[in-house]
């Protein structure tokens, strides 16, 4: 590990160790490990230095991110919304809210973004959530669903309408009006924190709003390319705990005779999953790339690395499942976590469907060879 994460993965294993099937089991991840981890800078590393953070590239934190995921996707997820509202903020806030907020997430605040609503899922165009100038206020009404980490957060980046465009506006869960709901028993990433966000007349200062006036899809897209790649990259991890489990399981387990791993259809799922945890993780690698550099293909690459990173993860972790049987059908294991967890990751951030919607569009729009 680079030198701004030295220690990094030492840290997650020392608060995590064999505690994720737990998390998942209750639903909750607790506080005190959330905050350590925060206040480390660990949850959003790419802040920069001069914001109080640790400066990691996307391709460090890229591979720390697969390997939080590969120990705990609810946590991974906690990591990808803290990591997108500093994103957010970076990307559309001044100096002055770069200096009001940045510091306070790589020091131990908790953080989420909030774009899904009732009616707007994938057609966010149909989000009715309104930012309203009042004097030297703003005004916030709205209902956010399914936000991810919302329920340990201590602000919420909500997007929403703002005049005849979009803004996104910093919302501290304190202020009167905002009511935090956690979503019961959510099939996947149990312990991310997802939760139902009312927001009733909410009054904030107009130095809470984040790129007034910009065009919605816009904003949301230069929000989600950051959730993008991370998740991209949380499905590396999620692959490569199945690919481990799976490997340790075929070597051990005897059928007729002989380890698992010596009957070729069983190597047959052993080889798939060792191509499809390849994949993801050269995709990943190439869209870290292009973040680094400043590419103008980083948001297109980040779109394609979370849609063949999500679609290797669900599939390999239905192969890994395949390998294990019935050891793999308890609750909480590694492999019958990364199930669900895993379909989940082909929904969120943009649904299977709508990234290849998007990348079918970029293909039409490129020139010839």
């Amino acid at each position: 590990m680079s030198e701004p994460l030295a220690g990094a993965r030492e840290a997650v294993e020392k608060l995590v160790g064999d505690r994720a099937t737990e998390w998942d089991l209750s639903g909750l991840i607790p506080d005190d490990t959330l905050r350590t981890l925060a206040a480390d800078g660990l949850l959003c590393a790419e802040v920069p230095e001069a914001s109080g953070g640790l400066g990691a590239s996307s391709t460090e934190n890229g591979e720390f991110t697969a390997y939080v995921g590969s120990r705990c996707s609810s946590l991974r997820s906690v990591m990808t919304s803290q990591g997108m509202a500093a994103w957010t903020i970076q990307r559309l806030g001044n100096p002055q809210q770069h200096a009001e907020y940045l510091p306070k997430l790589a020091g131990g605040s908790l953080a989420a973004v909030a774009f899904s609503e009732t009616e707007a899922g994938s057609d966010l165009s149909a989000m009715t959530t309104v930012i309203e100038q009042d004097g030297d206020s703003v005004v916030v009404r709205g209902e956010k669903v399914w936000t991810t980490a919302a329920y340990y957060a201590d602000m919420i980046v909500v997007v929403g309408r703002y005049g005849s465009g979009a803004a996104a506006v910093v919302v501290p869960v304190s202020t009167p009006g905002v009511t935090v709901t956690r979503v019961p028993q959510p099939s996947g990433c149990r312990a991310a924190g997802h939760a139902d966000v009312r927001l009733d007349d909410v009054r904030l200062p107009t130095g809470a709003v984040l790129g007034g006036g910009q065009p919605l899809m816009l904003l949301v897209t230069t929000a989600l390319a950051y959730g993008r790649i991370s998740v991209a990259w949380g499905c590396v991890g999620i692959l490569r705990a199945c690919l481990d489990a799976a490997r340790a399981h075929a070597r051990t387990r005897q059928q007729f005779g002989k380890p698992l791993a010596q009957h070729q259809l069983v190597g047959r799922h052993l080889a798939n999953l060792l191509t499809g945890e390849q994949i993801a993780t050269r995709m990943c690698e190439h869209a870290s790339r292009c973040w680094d550099s400043g590419s103008p293909d980083m948001v297109i690459t980040s779109v394609m690395a979370k849609q063949v990173s999500s679609v290797q993860a669900a599939q390999g972790a239905a192969t890994a499942v395949q390998v294990l049987g019935s050891a793999a059908a308890h609750e909480g294991h590694v492999v019958e976590r990364a199930y669900r967890d895993a379909k989940l990751m082909e929904l969120i951030e943009g649904s299977t469907e709508i990234c290849q919607l998007i990348l079918s569009d970029y293909t039409m729009s490129m020139p010839a060879t």
